[in-house]
């Protein structure tokens, strides 16, 4: 008895094209938009995010709580508002928030306390002339960098909401 021949055809491996996509995952509205910080209020907001970690860095809340306060939350906040404009969550959201007025008074606020807190922080290390005193000096200076920073946010913000206001139909 005989065994039963067994026929094996191959073919040469051809390329697979992507793996499919699966539908409906809890992430598909996540979409990274890296455009935005190629644009000057992109530019300004990682000037600031650098600018802030360098005013906490520096900064010793043994003179200046103030300081310290507005620093973080100034970070916190503008890291936040990074992550909305990379993820574009606005544009996600379907709520009845103007976007560009919630900016704006956020950067307002945070030029308005910068401007007070290093300030505060210089009064503080006036009467101190020693160099363990120079890095508080030092986060002075990159607040005063970084309340310009928030400022020339809060002008293009203000400049783009004019104009959105002024080319917005009358209700």
């Amino acid at each position: 008895m005989m065994a039963p021949e067994t026929v094996v055809t191959t073919e040469p491996n051809k390329p697979q094209g992507p793996p499919p996509q699966q539908q409906g995952g809890k992430l598909d509205w996540i979409k990274i938009d890296i455009n935005y910080f190629k644009t000057p209020l992109g530019l300004l907001k990682i000037v600031q995010l650098v600018l802030g970690i360098l005013c906490m860095a520096l900064a010793s809340p043994w003179y200046s709580t103030w300081f310290v306060f507005v620093a973080v939350v100034s970070f916190i906040t503008t890291l936040l508002w990074s992550c909305v404009f990379l993820f574009s969550i606005k544009d996600v959201l379907k709520l009845p928030i103007n976007w560009v007025l919630s900016e704006l008074i956020s950067m307002g606020l945070k030029t308005l306390l910068y401007l007070i807190a290093f300030i505060v922080l210089f009064a503080a290390t006036a009467t101190y002339y020693s160099n363990i005193h120079a890095a508080n000096v030092a986060a002075a200076v990159f607040g005063i960098f970084n309340t310009v920073a928030y400022g020339a946010s809060t002008f293009l913000l203000f400049k783009e909401y004019r104009s959105s206001v002024a080319s917005a139909p009358a209700a």
